[in-house]
């Protein structure tokens, strides 16, 4: 029989687990207990901040809604997101990286025709958005879908606005043509930051550290036979790159948005999607 002391308080949570468990969730329960068990001993937590953990946690939950998650938030802003996307979506060097879907995706955005424009509000500076859907070998994919979604000039998703912004605002669907192409008109996106007036905004400013994300542009692309392909393109220059607050940038999605002599679209964003073959 163990019995919990200090030295072995990991052995002996883990004693108590049943023969007859889901080996996968062994495995998780096993690692948890151990970690957490020395972590606590590692900072050696006084028993009034493991209360503040506590109550941290309720208030976390007691903010969330159908609208907000703010536990997904949390998960964002410690990074965790983001290493699960990294582990589960390893892919070849010449595809496009994954990563964070983001808390304001809808499915069923509007299917729209090559080129037409999902700014709906007029608001914002119009941008081109252009370029090709290959495999890593190069090959154009045609029919692939390309999901759109950003915010708006003022940094806010048509989510967050309901009644102010038109629904679908800044989102769209396209299918590339036979060449694997695809253009639309959006906006440049703008920074924003993320929702700081809960649990999580405290923590950060409890931690000196800002809530901001960089200017992006959400995509998922995703054709048969292939990985699909959860992604952002990040506006080259701003300034929260070095800092984003849930640590999505990487540096292949960083693109340079171009000037046009275009008045009525002034900006243009090239960028080509490498799709992954399937996993098996």
């Amino acid at each position: 029989m163990s019995y919990f002391t200090e030295a072995q308080s990991a052995e002996a949570v883990n004693a108590r687990l049943g023969a007859d468990i889901d080996p996968r969730l062994d495995r998780i329960m096993r690692s948890l207990v151990t970690h957490l068990h020395a972590f606590i001993k590692d900072v050696e937590l006084t028993g009034e901040e493991w209360a503040t953990a506590i109550d941290f946690l309720t208030a976390t939950g007691r903010i969330c809604s159908a609208e907000r998650q703010e536990f997904i938030l949390l998960s964002d802003v410690l990074g965790a997101s983001m290493l699960v996307d990294a582990i589960n979506n390893r892919r070849p060097d010449k595809a496009t990286q994954n990563t964070v879907l983001g808390p304001f995706h809808v499915a069923g955005a509007p299917v729209r025709e090559m080129g037409a424009s999902i700014c709906l509000d007029g608001g914002g500076e119009a941008c081109l958005f252009e370029g090709m859907v290959t495999d890593i070998a190069g090959q154009p994919i045609a029919g692939a879908e390309i999901d759109v979604w950003s915010d708006n000039a003022d940094g806010f998703y048509d989510v967050q606005q309901p009644g102010v912004q038109p629904q679908w605002n800044n989102r769209g669907r396209f299918l590339t043509d036979k060449d694997g192409r695809y253009a639309f008109i959006g906006i440049k996106p703008v920074s924003y930051p993320i929702p700081y007036d809960g649990p999580v905004g405290q923590m950060l400013e409890a931690t000196g550290r800002h809530p901001w994300r960089p200017a992006h542009t959400h995509f998922i692309i995703s054709a048969p036979g292939f990985d699909r392909l959860v992604t952002h393109t990040f506006v080259a220059g701003d300034a929260w790159l070095e800092s984003d607050a849930v640590f999505g940038v990487k540096a292949p999605l960083i693109v340079d948005y171009e000037p046009t002599p275009d008045a009525a679209t002034p900006w243009r964003c090239a960028f080509d999607f490498v799709l992954a073959p399937a996993h098996a």
